[in-house]
């Protein structure tokens, strides 16, 4: 299997394109990274940001939003562009194959796979589905080199 590489201008796109971001991983949290990740990417961005996490929905709601326990519990006419992976490597499979499952439904064009998460076969499945794939940066990282 060749190692996936990031490509530039999909990183590009999906940092300035307004659009719908699940972050899996998301919680009130604020001591998290994904907590801070996902309201830098709300505030500076301008994305919507959807949590998606186990112990959702959340009271009170996290960056305005209540949130999902998993990507199937999205309501119909969601449109979610991006599924942010805040997960070990080792359960990001699962959350990939959960997007290309949810694909067509969501409108979900890419997944993107944060620092640290790497899973190459996961990759591979996104990429063979017609999905977009980033993997071990974060957007922190890749906005100042846009």
């Amino acid at each position: 299997m060749t190692a996936h590489r990031n490509d530039p201008a999909v990183v590009r796109e999906l940092l300035t394109t307004p659009a719908t971001w699940a972050v899996v991983g998301l919680s009130g949290n604020r001591g998290r990274t994904a907590y801070g990740v996902a309201a830098w990417l709300r505030t500076r961005l301008g994305m919507h940001v959807l949590p998606v996490h186990p112990s959702a929905p959340f009271d009170p709601p996290v960056l305005g939003e209540a949130g999902y326990a998993a990507l199937a519990e999205i309501p119909d006419g969601t449109t979610v562009a991006v599924v942010d992976c805040f997960v070990r490597s080792d359960l990001v499979g699962a959350v990939v194959d959960a997007a290309i499952e949810q694909r067509e439904r969501l409108g979900i064009r890419a997944v993107w796979l944060q620092l640290g998460v790497v899973d190459e076969a996961a990759a591979a499945r996104a990429v063979q589905a017609g999905l977009a794939v980033v993997m071990d940066t974060c957007p922190k990282i890749e906005w100042p080199r846009l």
